[in-house]
């Protein structure tokens, strides 16, 4: 049966909606501007690596991956 594919996007605004804090107490631990913060979550804007560094780190995010690793083929 195959998962339904959830963008990551959709992920990490699901972090932030549930990771039992408020977005300016967020903005406030990690130095995210509150208004980009705001946009990212209401689906408006997207947001910088930097910020995407900063909200996994303070969340304790890893990206995890359900497929199998191929097997490389030997020979030629």
């Amino acid at each position: 049966m195959k998962r339904k594919y959830t963008p990551l996007t959709e992920q990490l605004r699901h972090a932030v909606l549930n990771c039992g804090q408020t977005q300016y107490a967020l903005c406030k631990a990690t130095g995210i501007d509150k208004t980009a913060m705001s946009r990212f979550i209401n689906g408006e804007r997207g947001v910088s690596m930097q910020v995407l560094d900063k909200l996994g780190e303070y969340l304790g995010l890893r990206i995890v991956t359900d497929k199998p690793k191929s097997k490389a083929k030997k020979g030629g």
